[in-house]
């Protein structure tokens, strides 16, 4: 009876920890795309092998298709919008975006899909497996899908000859030890993705710079983009080198590869100033660091390639080595609601105004966000802190051992002040701080609900 006792307990506990072990989905996309830059659209067909990694049989995926977020003022995107008196100065017409064309086929058998039951979610999709998907195995999803990019108000789009396709393409929602994870597109919350191999081709017109998720595998636009831009990191007081393909006015397909990464996104314009150089970690590792801006007289952007590499290796020295072969910084339109969008291996930029030692901290900013949000890939909508307030952290002590400064007191530091060392200020930073923004609401609340006084 002992032994029997004895038996049930281990089982017993061996039950409890296998239900702790954690997993992750295996996803691969492979996408081919065109732009087409009078149309704004981007055509597209997508082939995801997905494996159920997790011990629960699978009958259905939830996907987001997030750029339906945009096609009416009845999504949870433009809900969230009506209630914020801070987008007013921006055009948020609803209608001007969205994703189409879907048809999907899994294991080239035609699939149903039903939608979400909240009205509200116009971006996520519920696609009815054929078959339940058992633990370990794999199936090949694949659909057509057609992309309408809205003018730019809040993270895709496009505005003054870039676009910036962001959430672009259909993505399985993540399903872990929770369960699912099915979240609408928001402006104010970001998002949650499984880690995912992407292998990527764009076709679009000859004259566009491109800068993208992932190591760029074109030869010939890689060395154009080297070259180039190592030139312009060299030299920075004259007329900067441009990037002038052979044939302007024809097409050209580039060819992208990211492993393990949560999201992919890209950008495109016709009139980046290219920088490049590259970034040697401590470990004696080599990344390819680029930056993408306008070419515009006296831009602070001129320095930019050196506000990267700094920003790698600071948090390279105090969170981890940086784990991926690139990292690139996009100079975007403005926005009123925030100075960047990050998305793995590249950042959008989106402070045109900012001084230098601004622009500095907002790539940095943005740049930090690989760590927490990439690499980690941390649950931003759920535990916001976990990303923003981490990388706000790093931010604001890279801000103080560099410049003895704070994006957030900006110009009211007094000399006195600036002039003590690099832990002292930051006491003194973090006090005025508290006293001047007293933390009344709790710590871990999620980016879309309503903290407490």
């Amino acid at each position: 009876m002992k032994l029997f006792a004895l038996a049930l307990g281990i089982l017993f506990f061996l039950d409890l920890n296998a239900q702790d072990i954690y997993f992750q989905q295996g996803v691969k996309y492979n996408i081919s795309a065109e732009l087409n830059d009078k149309e704004k659209t981007i055509t597209a067909f997508e082939t995801i092998v997905y494996k159920n990694n997790s011990t629960s049989v699978l009958n259905y995926i939830w996907f987001h298709i997030w750029p339906n977020a945009y096609n009416s003022d009845s999504t949870a995107l433009f809900q969230q919008l009506k209630k914020d008196k801070g987008r007013s100065k921006k055009d948020v017409r609803h209608g001007l975006g969205n994703i189409d064309g879907l048809s999907f086929k899994i294991n080239n058998d035609a699939a149903l899909t039903q939608p979400h039951s909240n009205p509200a979610y116009k971006d996520i999709i519920k696609l009815v497996l054929n078959n339940p998907l058992k633990p370990g195995d794999s199936i090949t999803i694949t659909t057509p899908f057609i992309t309408k990019l809205p003018p730019y108000f809040s993270r895709a789009g496009f505005a003054d000859g870039e676009f910036m396709a962001c959430q672009w393409y259909p993505k399985p929602a993540v399903f872990d030890k929770n369960g699912w994870h099915e979240i609408p597109y928001l402006d104010m919350g970001e998002f949650y993705s499984e880690f995912a191999d992407y292998d990527v081709k764009l076709t679009l017109p000859s004259a566009y710079i491109v800068g993208a998720t992932g190591t760029l595998l074109t030869p010939s636009e890689m060395y154009a983009y080297k070259t180039t831009g190592a030139k312009n990191t060299v030299n920075r007081s004259g007329k900067p080198e441009l990037y002038i393909p052979a044939n302007a006015d024809e097409k050209k397909t580039l060819s992208w590869s990211a492993r393990q990464v949560p999201d992919f996104a890209w950008f495109a314009d016709k009139d980046f100033v290219i920088q490049y150089d590259t970034v040697m970690l401590r470990s004696g590792k080599y990344i390819d660091a680029f930056s993408y801006y306008h070419n515009s007289k006296n831009t602070p952007w001129k320095n930019s390639i050196n506000y990267i590499k700094d920003a790698v290796h600071a948090y390279s020295d105090w969170v981890g080595e940086y784990a991926w072969p690139v990292v690139q910084a996009v100079e975007g339109p403005q926005n009123n609601s925030s100075g960047g969008m990050e998305y793995p291996m590249i950042t959008l930029i989106t402070s045109p105004d900012a001084k230098a030692e601004t622009l500095d901290a907002v790539i940095t900013h943005e740049v930090g966000h690989n760590w927490f949000m990439g690499m980690l890939g941390t649950n931003e909508r759920k535990h916001a802190w976990m990303d923003e307030g981490m990388n706000t952290y790093y931010q604001f002590r890279y801000e103080a051992e560099k410049y003895r400064s704070n994006s957030v007191l900006g110009n009211s530091i007094p000399a006195e002040v600036k002039n003590t060392d690099a832990n002292t200020f930051q006491s003194m930073v973090y006090d005025v701080m508290l006293k001047a923004f007293p933390f009344t609401t709790e710590m871990d609340v999620a980016a879309d609900e309503k903290t407490k006084a």
